[in-house]
């Protein structure tokens, strides 16, 4: 990656679009970056780019003036949690960490956190999934009563935000208030397919509707050119006039 970028935004810069880096390679990362230029300053590393030197691609992009949004979505015993939670926080390697919304999850890297300046992110129910996805996977509850069920325990724990579906951004902000983070994957623009997301939205409306930040991934890096495509959804953004 090279080494200098001015990290003075851009009049099109907003930090509340995050663009997923969900490519197979650390370069492949590395030139998406360069492409987008100003346009995009928040970033989305995966498990594809974890388990490719992403750590290390996370701090370089943070020490050159970008924020990064960590999905690595930890899921395990509270004691395993708590570990990886402070060895993440003193990483330095991100902005935003997420972990399963269940209690035990969010309270144990909460814990593991302490007072570093990383925000955890409980993922409430995934975008990808159905009504009748969550009833083969054994759930007696609704898509929004659960969400509502793990926005509520998210609280509780001490956590900073959620990751829920546009289409839940209004009830987790009327449940948490204006200061809780409410992260949106599955946003898509009017211009683009909807691919695996099962719950998508505009991000105009994903704004109005409570969003705090808007995960938008393939309708900018699959696009011929990624730039425009960044540029238009910020575009959106700016007409939702919130």
């Amino acid at each position: 990656m090279h080494a200098a970028r001015a990290t003075i935004p851009s009049p099109a810069r907003d930090l509340r679009l995050i663009c997923p880096l969900d490519l197979p390679t650390r370069g492949a990362a590395e030139a998406m970056v360069e492409t987008l230029g100003d346009a995009v300053g928040f970033y989305k590393i995966g498990l594809e780019l974890l388990a490719g030197d992403g750590v290390a691609l996370a701090r370089d992009l943070r020490r050159r003036g970008d924020r990064v949004f960590a999905d690595w979505k930890l899921h395990d015993i509270g004691a395993t949690v708590e570990r990886a939670a402070a060895a993440i926080a003193a990483s330095e390697a991100c902005d935003f960490l997420t972990v399963h919304a269940e209690p035990q999850v969010m309270a144990a890297a909460v814990r593991g956190r302490g007072g570093a300046e990383v925000k955890i992110l409980g993922v409430t129910v995934l975008t990808s999934l159905t009504e009748e996805d969550l009833k083969a996977m054994g759930y007696g509850l609704s898509i929004r009563a659960l969400v509502e069920r793990r926005i509520s325990q998210a609280l509780e724990a001490g956590v900073d935000g959620v990751v829920a579906s546009p289409q839940e951004a209004a009830l987790a902000r009327a449940i948490a208030g204006p200061d809780f983070l409410v992260v949106t994957p599955g946003v898509r623009p009017s211009w683009s397919a909807a691919n695996d997301q099962a719950r998508a939205a505009a991000p105009a409306d994903a704004l109005k509707a409570g969003a705090s930040h808007l995960v938008c991934g393939r309708p900018i890096t699959s696009a011929s050119n990624p730039r425009e495509a960044a540029l238009r959804i910020l575009e959106e953004m700016r007409l939702a006039g919130v």
